[in-house]
């Protein structure tokens, strides 16, 4: 008797075990290499916040040779991370992007200078060699040229676009007066190189009144008509947001499980401590929390974007381009 019971127990549980609820699977793509810039979707995975949302999720790694855009219009993606230029610009040419969550509160975009090139103001860049990174990066660069009366197409009364590598050799060889940087990263791969501050004239976006929203998170129109994939997307970004505000006040642990997701090896624990250290700094300061999309902030960039005086990178205004949905879905559940 005693053994029938606890055969019928074990049976009980191995029928629970069965039935328990499979986690749902999401996939995730970068806007570039595993890096301090995504530490929040890292910790978010390695401290289990995606496992207790029931979620299984797939982190893939960009790089120069992958647009997040193209990636979920292929369907290779449930959500991406993204700049919001490159994002607005995609979806006018029909890849319905919507923003859903945007991490990013501040521009870490910069043009940083050699001071020995003459560039002492954004006037002196008629007739330079400014280095611009492209892959839906350079749609920032292209506004502000813009509105400065710049054309890209070279000569004495514009400047000279160098197609920059991911790298900062062009400023380092003299090959560019100036060069795209972040706050984050280029610019300290500079000083890493053996540049002084001193040698540098730096030009940030959002002192130039050109800021644009960077890394936020999109999907589609389509999957946000499911509702399941709508649930889903809200547990991800309510656990990706407890992954950032982990990674900010843990940032040694956060570097940490960034370079144990670095299968290239390319960073280094240096320089992912001031990346992450940078990161922090543009991610927080949003009064509503980690990943609200101000609409202000949204409409400035729409602005910017479409403030060029020729060539402007987007047309009109885009309509349900962003949704709280999601948002309020992960805060409030």
């Amino acid at each position: 008797m005693r053994r029938s019971l606890l055969a019928a127990a074990f049976a009980a549980l191995a029928l629970g075990a069965g039935t328990a609820r499979a986690a749902d699977p999401l996939t995730l793509q970068l806007k570039w290499v595993a890096q301090a810039q995504f530490a929040g979707y890292y910790v978010a995975q390695a401290k289990g916040f995606y496992d207790k949302a029931g979620l299984a999720v797939t982190i893939r790694p960009g790089g120069p040779d992958i647009n997040p855009s193209q990636v979920i219009a292929g369907g290779g993606a449930d959500v991406i991370v993204d700049w919001m230029p490159s994002a607005l610009a995609a979806r006018e040419k029909g890849v319905p992007l919507v923003n859903i969550a945007q991490v990013f509160t501040h521009s870490g975009l910069e043009l940083t200078c050699r001071k020995d090139s003459g560039v002492k103001t954004p006037a002196d860049f008629k007739g330079r060699t400014l280095g611009v990174w492209f892959a839906g990066n350079e749609y920032p660069f292209l506004s502000w040229m813009s509105k400065l009366g710049l054309p890209t197409t070279g000569g004495a009364d514009g400047v000279t676009v160098l197609k920059q590598g991911f790298n900062v050799d062009p400023l380092l060889q003299k090959q560019a007066a100036c060069i795209s940087t972040m706050t984050y990263n280029e610019y300290w791969q500079l000083i890493e190189a053996g540049m002084k501050p001193a040698q540098l004239e730096v030009f940030k976006y959002e002192n130039e009144g050109v800021a644009t929203l960077e890394d936020g998170l999109y999907t589609t129109e389509a999957k946000l008509r499911d509702k399941a994939m709508t649930d889903r997307l809200a547990r991800f970004v309510k656990a990706s947001m407890e992954g950032w505000t982990y990674a900010i006040a843990h940032q040694d642990e956060a570097v940490k499980i960034v370079l144990e997701n670095d299968t290239a090896g390319a960073q280094t624990d240096r320089h992912q401590k001031t990346m992450m250290a940078e990161i922090a700094k543009l991610v927080e300061g949003n009064p509503k929390g980690i990943g609200y999309l101000e609409p202000a902030a949204y409409a400035r960039t729409v602005e910017v974007l479409m403030s060029g005086k020729s060539d402007p990178v987007i047309t009109k205004k885009p309509e349900g381009a962003f949704t709280h949905t999601v948002w309020d879905k992960a805060m409030g559940g």
